[in-house]
């Protein structure tokens, strides 16, 4: 092999390495979600209405970037208006996960009857 050759095939073999590595930006957008939910598990000082108001703003940063709202933003979001006595807030939080995510629907109805005592 000649050095013209090698050289050649040293920077074909670059190319395909660095154009493997692009990464893919995410179908969904997430936001602080993960922090939130660790919050809410961790039961540290972030209380249920400042959980509230950091998922209402992932819905709307949501919007303004064009991306889908995550999986289960919807649902926790619901799960937390029921917590804080907002029935009516919780229902539709809930059913819009399950507009968005169809396959959540017997998972989501489950959770609106066992939080909300509604019979589904």
């Amino acid at each position: 092999m000649s050095i013209t050759t090698k050289v050649i095939l040293i920077m074909f073999c670059s190319m395909v390495f660095i154009s493997g590595c692009k990464t893919t930006e995410p179908m969904y957008y997430y936001g602080d979600y993960s922090k939130a939910v660790y919050s809410y598990f961790k039961a540290d000082e972030t209380s249920v209405s400042q959980q509230i108001i950091i998922l209402e703003e992932i819905i709307v940063q949501a919007s303004g970037k064009g991306k889908p709202v995550a999986p289960g933003v919807h649902a926790h979001l619901g799960m937390l208006y029921f917590e804080s006595g907002n029935q009516e807030q919780g229902i539709n939080h809930s059913e819009q996960e399950k507009v968005l995510f169809p396959e959540s629907v017997a998972y989501i109805d489950f959770l609106i009857k066992n939080t909300s005592g509604m019979n589904i």
